[in-house]
């Protein structure tokens, strides 16, 4: 692909592109900052091996604290010890931390100031088989609503495992999420990252894809499918939903004048509309977008499921040919 970044994947579009979950990120991030930072300590809500928080319990179990089913306690005790200087990890399913400690995320942690990093696990349709209880589709919602919070959604295991790296250098809380299931590994670990600084993956002029999370990959692929048919995309990774990188969205949009975003998550109060809230205020274009659509999900193998409700390649190629009409 001549338009795609040169920091990317080189065998992004083979056959045999390596595909590895974005939770191992997560685990072996933890691992890296763990060594250099001793202040990092580890929590989980009786899934360790899961949320891949294993390796950190086995290595550092001094350092590390089991709350058991109890996410609002964990979310407590995270902030107590944030404010002792600790910089503590929280690690869940999104569905139970943010899901079900909220009160304590917005008071114990936002309210203080508290140095608290909130792991969100298992986000998204593609969980799979565990089904709607467990399929996170409204955590970047519930998280971007809360002042101080950070909101950032890493796109494979390698921009993961940079998260938890730049997490530790930030002071206050920020919350990050990621996926179960193996995903195509997009960048390398020489591509940028940095929390705030959306990145432009393939450049065009017709359209500006603004993804997140491991729906990136579909979005590039979606734009190489349209690029044959003389549609050239521009397909940005806009891993930090707060705080959004205006400029380079701006840049964008202002070049190309149309917009399809992609999340997987519920359309209402996510990715999607943080980016039309931008460009309603500053640069208003014609924007489709691609998420789930005020559902809940259900057991299924995890392609069949983003197939099922709308966040796959086709869908996308399907949005950016509506929008382009109303450009």
């Amino acid at each position: 692909m001549k338009k795609q970044s040169v920091y990317l994947n080189p065998k992004l579009f083979s056959n045999n592109v390596e595909q590895i979950p974005t939770r191992n990120g997560y685990g072996d991030g933890l691992l890296d900052v763990a060594e250099k930072n001793p202040n990092v300590v580890v929590l989980t809500g009786d899934l360790v091996e899961s949320t891949r928080a294993l390796g950190f319990a086995k290595k550092y179990p001094d350092r590390f604290v089991e709350c058991g089913v109890a996410e609002q306690n964990m979310a407590g005790i995270a902030a107590g010890l944030a404010l002792t200087g600790k910089i503590p990890f929280i690690s869940s399913y999104a569905v139970f931390s943010p899901g079900r400690n909220w009160d304590q995320v917005r008071v114990s942690i936002c309210l203080n100031k508290a140095n608290v990093k909130i792991a969100g696990a298992h986000a998204g349709i593609s969980v799979g088989p565990d089904g709607a209880t467990h399929q996170a589709l409204e955590d970047i919602a519930i998280m971007r609503v809360l002042p101080e919070m950070i909101v950032v959604v890493p796109c494979d295991y390698e921009e993961t495992k940079k998260m938890v790296s730049a997490a530790v250098e930030i002071t206050g809380p920020v919350y990050f999420r990621f996926a179960r299931e193996k995903t195509p590994v997009i960048t390398t670990p020489k591509t940028p990252f940095k929390v705030g600084r959306a990145e432009v993956f393939r450049k065009g002029k017709d359209i500006s894809i603004i993804a997140c999370g491991p729906l990136v990959y579909q979005s590039l692929m979606a734009a190489e499918e349209l690029a044959r048919q003389g549609i050239d995309c521009e397909v940005i990774n806009n891993h930090t939903i707060k705080p959004l990188d205006e400029k380079t969205l701006l840049a964008s949009v202002r070049k190309t004048r149309a917009v399809v975003t992609v999340e997987e998550h519920q359309i209402m109060a996510g990715a999607g509309s943080a980016v039309c809230e931008l460009f309603a205020k500053k640069f208003p274009v014609p924007i489709e977008m691609v998420g789930m659509s005020d559902s809940y999900g259900e057991s299924g193998k995890p392609l069949e499921l983003l197939d099922k409700y709308g966040m796959n390649v086709k869908t996308i190629k399907a949005a950016v040919r509506k929008v382009l009409k109303r450009k």
